[in-house]
């Protein structure tokens, strides 16, 4: 193929003339660049995606990477991470997919962990001050990712009512399944009262995956959210209970990273397993690292007061998390081409977007706002670093560096 010929497949050539288009080593050393060097959150990973796989390499088109995103969006479960994913696997199989996802993913993860251990090891001699600020800044994070959800999925009267109603559910029944019983009610909801228009055109979107293997990963994926619980109750133990909680938090969490905080709190909170400074603390670091916010995951796991922690703990929780995100990217890839052109797909979509919204608003009030905000100068904080992201665009990475050394100022001074 000509360098200058845009592909028009997924499995199309790069334009870098290279013949190891197929190698999986190819495959994780691009991701492992991308997981060193993509700041900013999902919405940015994907425009360095975009920029890297449309415009440098050209391993599929414009329209089909917007497809891809589509569907990426649609599941559940951190929507960058499925593109890398599905781009690995349409590459190179599903070695490929799994070369993206570690390539992508365990720069991250190391960080995170590694500031576990420091936390959990040398939790004294840090500032007391220092970890607040990063609890502050925590709050400024969850607070732009509402606004920026709201503006997008929220457009109109009646969405910006299932957002509101639904922080309202969760906030009065918060629990886990709370949050599940809202998604399903606002789909079969959307599915009723919200009539989109037809798709556009599109290009198609080649896989290696056949419909038969599709349906054996998708029926794999029920059955461990089905299985995990009914099997953590027969035969109880810390491990079964950490890979079903955090299983269930990667395969019931829509709208990318940041939805999944209040999952993940209602699970290892109350239970004891992390104590809420320390989750904030956690969550206020993971904004400050390369790659997806679902490493965040690795933080909890290796910060375990019950049960393996460390290394142990953090991989355990790490595999758990985006173990649905494969099998759904897996499984619904050979048959999202049908499935896109549905017109009731795209309705409960649309009440499942707004929900979620509410999820992250509940979530900003409890437990982001409710263990962050107790005196005029945390607020003052938070508002600065809220500014910084919003209006002056500063990098989150130095938000957070920021944040932590103003708490540790305060702390000083007041």
């Amino acid at each position: 193929m000509n360098r200058t010929t845009p592909s028009h497949s997924l499995n199309s050539a790069p334009d870098d003339g290279t013949s190891g288009r197929d190698s999986p080593w190819l495959v994780f050393l691009v991701f492992l660049r991308l997981g060193l060097t993509s700041f900013g959150g999902p919405i940015a990973h994907l425009g360095y995606f975009r920029d890297e796989f449309v415009t440098r390499r050209r391993w599929l088109t414009e329209r089909s990477y917007a497809d891809l995103v589509a569907l990426c969006q649609f599941l559940p479960g951190p929507a960058s991470s499925q593109v890398g994913m599905a781009l690995g696997l349409s590459r190179s199989g599903y070695r490929g997919a799994l070369a993206a996802w570690v390539g992508f993913t365990l720069p991250s993860a190391i960080a995170m962990i590694l500031f576990a251990l420091g936390v959990s090891r040398y939790g004294d001699v840090i500032p007391p001050g220092t970890l607040h600020g990063l609890k502050v800044v925590a709050v400024a994070v969850v607070a732009q990712a509402v606004w920026g959800m709201g503006r997008n999925l929220c457009p109109d009267a009646l969405r910006v009512t299932f957002m509101t109603i639904a922080a309202c559910v969760v906030l009065l029944v918060p629990s886990a399944w709370g949050q599940v019983g809202v998604i399903v009610v606002a789909g079969i909801t959307g599915l009723l009262l919200f009539k989109p228009m037809q798709a556009v055109a599109h290009d198609p979107l080649p896989v290696m995956v056949s419909r038969r293997a599709g349906g054996v990963w998708l029926v794999l994926f029920f059955a461990l959210l089905i299985g995990l619980p009914v099997l953590t109750g027969l035969f109880p133990g810390q491990v079964l209970a950490m890979v079903d909680a955090f299983y269930r938090a990667g395969s019931l969490v829509f709208g990318g990273g940041h939805v999944v905080l209040p999952l993940l709190q209602s699970e290892v909170v109350p239970s004891g397993w992390v104590s809420n400074e320390v989750f904030l603390a956690g969550y206020g670091a993971a904004q400050a690292v390369p790659g997806p916010l679902f490493t965040f995951a690795s933080f909890l796991g290796a910060s375990m007061a019950i049960g393996p922690s460390g290394w142990v703990g953090g991989m355990i929780c790490l595999l758990a998390i985006f173990a649905p995100s494969f099998l759904l990217v897996a499984g619904a890839l050979p048959f999202w081409e049908s499935l896109r052109r549905s017109v009731h797909t795209q309705a409960a979509l649309a009440g499942v977007n707004a929900a979620v919204v509410g999820l992250l608003l509940s979530a900003l009030y409890q437990p982001v706002w409710t263990s962050a905000i107790h005196q005029p100068q945390d607020f003052g904080l938070a508002l600065v670093a809220l500014v910084a992201l919003m209006v002056w665009r500063l990098p989150p990475w130095l938000v957070v560096m920021g944040g932590g050394a103003a708490g540790w100022f305060l702390s000083v001074v007041w």
